[in-house]
């Protein structure tokens, strides 16, 4: 997949185009996306860096980071991406502006989006105003009950199974792999530690079953309360894997929640517990 970050970069093409953050690129969006790519013209997603309600001034706890989101966009047929650096220029750009300079400065002749969609200042143009300027609008009706912000409030609550059914896929966490304490090679259990975006959303404290690159994963998130931990550890297991990670960025899909995290009498207890959750691990299927 092509990814611009002007629309010069971009250039002209006979375009359907879709705007929108696309957060998690979860199956209402996925709706939107099978869409465009049925139109037939060049599928083109204008997206947005960093998250619009971020450069607002309000935190949002991202579902995927920037690298993930364009990877699932591509997955979903998209050709080519215009990522716009959102600023308070662009906020305050009314919907004629936004529709000139963004869509069609890049040639777009179809306009794709949820019937929902807003655009422009004070979120002040719609559909109807694209027709108006001369686009061939799209309306996608919306999935029920489904919507980032959902998504969101599915995972802090721990619910893995229905924001999986939410993505159409399971949910994941994302890091680059870092240098850690290296006490899991002393029990056994060789741990790649996670170094994650301070934006993006982590489900809550435990340990999980999931997968990676092919591989199984036992996955702690925490603060390892056996030993006194007080920062936040993403420390994933993956079986049967032999190898040197370090630098290395994992995207781990989380199927399962196995148990809360808590302190152990000894050392010989914690590691039969993680056996344990190593052996349930191997045993976990991804959430339907």
């Amino acid at each position: 997949m092509k990814v611009a970050r002007s629309p010069a970069e971009l250039g002209t093409a006979r375009r359907a185009t879709a705007v929108g953050t696309f957060d998690g690129v979860h199956v209402g969006h996925r709706r939107v996306l099978d869409e465009l790519v049925a139109t037939g013209l060049t599928p083109t997603v204008v997206t947005f860096e960093p998250h619009p309600r971020t450069a607002l001034g309000n935190r949002v706890e991202l579902l995927a980071t920037p690298e993930r989101r364009l990877e699932l966009l591509a997955e979903a047929g998209v050709e080519e991406t215009l990522v716009v650096p959102f600023d308070l220029e662009l906020a305050r750009l009314t919907p004629e502006e936004f529709a000139d300079r963004y869509l069609r400065a890049i040639g777009t002749e179809i306009v794709v989006e949820g019937v929902d969609f807003r655009f422009g200042t004070r979120r002040s143009g719609d559909l109807e105003l694209l027709e108006r300027l001369g686009f061939d609008v799209r309306a996608v009706t919306l999935v029920e009950d489904v919507s980032s912000s959902a998504v969101r409030a599915q995972l802090n609550a721990g619910d893995l199974g229905a924001a999986a059914r939410a993505l159409g896929r399971p949910p994941e966490v994302e890091g680059v792999v870092v240098s850690g304490d290296a006490r899991g090679g002393t029990l056994g259990f060789p741990t790649a530690n996670l170094r994650v975006d301070a934006e993006l959303l982590v489900p809550p404290y435990g340990i999980y079953a999931g997968a990676t690159r092919g591989y199984r994963v036992a996955m702690s998130i925490g603060v390892n309360p056996h030993y006194g931990g007080e920062e936040r550890r993403l420390e994933a297991f993956l079986l049967d894997f032999e190898g040197d990670l370090y630098g290395e960025r994992l995207v781990v899909e989380l199927w399962e929640r196995l148990r809360d995290e808590r302190a152990f009498a000894d050392e010989a207890e914690l590691v039969a517990q993680i056996a344990r959750d190593v052996e349930r691990a191997r045993a976990a299927v991804a959430p339907a």
